[in-house]
């Protein structure tokens, strides 16, 4: 099934490569950076332990309020429409004191819809089938209705969570690119990573931009490179324009 929401750095045009390098056998599936979750919705259930984690706090909301209080949320949303003054209003709306949580996601969703990239901050100037995306929460629901959601920096999860069954995927920030995510991501956080996962007990798969940085950091570990089109690839004239990414892998 497909995501409901767009993401920066979202997997939809890799997640092929991903999921067909997962491992054989393995009893927890965990996503550290859960982000928009295409590689979690490429099956209707990996294992029968699945664990959801973003460390943005509005998009963990936004994922239980699903899970949890769909019909609300939908009710909430079928007052909504796709408009530049609504979306100014819900970029302040869903960080004032006294609103609910289904309040906030239902914000939070539209700004992400609504938004030019899903990057919440421009008036995307799209036109959207608001009763379809509303509808689609259903399925969604019953996706996530096993899954366990989680919002907790990726080092505290890990330690929860890591066990010699476990597959990790993860996604983090790609390096140099940190400041398009809303979430900080340091230099130091990449470091940090990478010492989580040399102790790993369980198996990772990692997605990272080609960087040369990032290929040293990680040169311990099993390094593949995939291409795929561009995001923008509309916009060539020729069709054919690629973006290398590293799949690391223990």
């Amino acid at each position: 099934m497909n995501s409901f929401i767009g993401w920066i750095g979202g997997k939809r045009l890799l997640r092929k490569e991903i999921v067909k390098r997962f491992p054989d056998s393995f009893n927890r599936y965990i996503e550290v950076f859960g982000g928009e979750a295409w590689t979690l919705f490429s099956k209707d259930r990996h294992v029968e332990m699945e664990v959801y984690n973003d460390y943005n706090s509005d998009l963990v909301n936004l994922f239980r309020c699903v899970k949890h209080h769909c019909p609300e949320l939908q009710r909430e949303l079928s007052y909504m429409l796709n408009s530049r003054e609504l979306f100014d209003d819900f970029k302040g709306q869903c960080y004032i004191k006294g609103i609910t949580d289904i309040q906030r996601a239902a914000r939070f969703f539209m700004l992400i819809k609504t938004s030019y990239g899903a990057d919440i901050k421009s008036f995307g100037c799209v036109k959207r089938n608001t009763a379809v995306m509303i509808e689609y929460l259903q399925e969604i629901e019953k996706r996530l209705s096993k899954v366990v959601i989680e919002n907790r920096d990726f080092s505290d999860l890990i330690k929860v969570y890591d066990k010699p069954d476990a597959l990790l995927y993860l996604d983090p920030p790609y390096h140099g690119t940190e400041k398009y995510y809303q979430a900080q991501f340091k230099k130091e956080d990449h470091i940090r990573l990478n010492v989580e996962l040399k102790k790993l007990k369980g198996r990772f798969i990692l997605s990272y931009n080609d960087d040369e940085w990032i290929r040293e950091l990680y040169s311990d570990f099993r390094i593949e490179t995939v291409n795929r089109n561009s995001n923008l690839v509309s916009r060539y004239s020729n069709k054919s324009h690629k973006y290398a990414e590293l799949i690391i892998m223990n």
